[in-house]
């Protein structure tokens, strides 16, 4: 091979390059792409005119679900957790804290745990209705936890959770369950 084909090839591939780089350069401004003013995409929800005042479903109060409360369900609802949270006696804390005892025990009690300012804070015990309130929704009712999970909406799931919870210890507690309604008053005839 002799130095004119080596000059034509190394010519091809000089040409092919400038092409390449010039088709990029004129691509470019032709289609100039514009930073939005604001990352992200804005999502607007159209809610219906009735949306608002429609009433939410009556709660049913937690002492009235614990009643009826399956265990079993609860280490269901517990898988969730699991990833965080270890539940055996001794096992130590993972992201989250142990939650072996967890029931009446004070809120970030602990020893050797990081827990956030706000946890510490926050102060009580963790009883079954802190707890219920808690596993509703974490962020709104400590705001500053670190917790990262969103909560559990369905009452009877945190209601099994909670009976769950409340039957690993070495001597579970009874949970609360609904005061009994106020016997009804006796009737008084006239004489």
């Amino acid at each position: 091979m002799d130095s004119f084909e080596l000059n034509k090839i190394a010519g091809a591939v000089l040409g092919t390059l400038t092409l390449t780089l010039g088709l990029g350069i004129v691509s470019e401004i032709l289609f100039t792409p514009h930073a939005p003013a604001k990352p992200g995409f804005d999502i607007v929800v159209n809610e219906s005119p009735g949306a608002a005042e429609a009433p939410k479903a009556a709660a049913i109060p937690i002492e009235q679900l614990f009643a009826t409360a399956s265990v079993e369900k609860g280490a269901n609802v517990a898988k969730k957790c699991a990833a965080c949270h270890n539940f055996a006696e001794g096992a130590g804390a993972k992201v989250g804290p142990d939650l072996y005892g967890i029931v009446d025990r004070p809120v970030a009690g602990v020893a050797g745990f990081a827990y956030s300012a706000a946890m510490k804070a926050h102060g009580g015990n963790w009883t079954p209705q802190a707890l219920n309130t808690f596993l509703t929704n974490p962020k709104a009712d400590i705001p500053g936890t670190a917790m990262a999970f969103a909560g559990i909406a369905k009452e009877t799931e945190r209601a099994d959770l909670i009976a769950y919870l409340n039957s690993l210890s070495h001597s579970p507690k009874p949970l609360p369950t609904a005061a009994a309604a106020p016997a009804a008053a006796p009737e008084t005839k006239p004489n």
